[in-house]
């Protein structure tokens, strides 16, 4: 019997400790952590105000844990879509170039290495990382909760929080993908890190803006009808579906907020007769499909990108 590890998953441990152990990944998850902490103690003193009757999210106090703000701080999930690019792109931005630089990546080539093992390990380890520390900062929401509510959660918002933390890791991955391709096109760590975290201002800055001014600019008059009015929000909302910070949103909102039932504009004939109510997880899913499926093809699209130009990228030893 073979009990040989295979090259991929030795480049995975080693990339994983490597992680674990860089001043880079601790500084990091310093900031999350303060900003959970901070933004867990905005929520738990937002349940101190009353709760009005009516909010059919009443009953899912454990979500509310992830939304809820008492406006000192944003939420949870606020957080995550500001602050998780930074983590995607810190653990990205140096990954394949500073290993040319140091002259190890063609020493790691000369070794019966398929070339593809390298990026593919390389990306998976800093998922694995990613993966485990958002589900450890979820877990920790939930637990601190349930010391201050006294209730455990149900099952519903048990997977919605799950769920969650998939579409965190999906949208962290993109901004991962995104860095790794600068990684790879950029010989100088610098270049790459400034580039992505461009990207990401733009994105996350000035990308709403632009959006604020063109809709300003192209806003119909006051004798529209609603057919142009319905119209011209259905475009600015597919404008701003282009970034991937707004389909982040989107699709954590329906998760964590059972009520929303849509997150487009909606004619009269489709609210007519509609009844007010928590949609159950798979009905939820089925919303925020489409900003899912968005986020996936950025992802995918970004991976094939690094992927590609790696496997033709020239290697020389220093």
């Amino acid at each position: 019997m073979n009990n040989t590890i295979s090259p991929f998953w030795v480049i995975v441990n080693k990339e994983i400790a490597d992680h674990l152990k860089s001043w880079r990944f601790l500084i990091l998850l310093f900031i999350l952590l303060l900003t959970c902490m901070g933004s867990l103690y905005s929520a738990l003193h937002g349940f101190k105000t009353p709760i009005k009757s009516e909010d059919p999210n009443n009953a899912f106090f454990f979500l509310k844990l992830f939304t809820v703000s008492d406006g000192s701080l944003p939420s949870f999930a606020i957080f995550i879509s500001f602050l998780g690019p930074l983590l995607g792109i810190g653990l990205g931005f140096d990954l394949i170039n500073t290993e040319q630089n140091k002259g190890t990546l063609s020493r790691l080539l000369s070794q019966p290495i398929h070339r593809d093992c390298i990026i593919n390990a390389k990306f998976l380890a800093a998922l694995s990382v990613i993966s485990i520390l958002f589900f450890a900062l979820s877990f920790l929401v939930m637990g601190f909760g349930l010391l201050y509510i006294g209730i455990p959660p149900t099952a519903s918002e048990f997977w919605r929080v799950v769920f969650f933390d998939l579409v965190s890791i999906l949208y962290v991955a993109f901004w991962l993908n995104l860095s790794i391709l600068f990684s790879v096109c950029f010989t100088q760590p610098a270049t790459s890190a400034l580039s992505s975290i461009a990207i990401w201002l733009f994105f996350s800055i000035f990308y709403p803006m632009i959006i604020h001014l063109v809709a300003h600019a192209t806003s119909p008059s006051e004798m529209a009808t609603p057919h142009e009015i319905y119209h011209f929000q259905e475009f600015i909302m597919s404008l701003l579906q282009l970034s991937p910070s707004e389909l982040f949103n989107e699709a954590t909102t329906t998760l964590l907020m059972p009520s929303v039932r849509s997150l487009g504009p909606l004619t009269m004939q489709q609210v007519q007769g509609a009844i007010p109510g928590p949609l159950p997880l798979g009905q939820s899913i089925l919303v925020a499909w489409p900003q899912l499926t968005g986020l996936i093809a950025a992802t995918v699209i970004c991976f094939a990108l690094s992927y590609f130009l790696f496997m033709r990228r020239e290697v020389r030893s220093r």
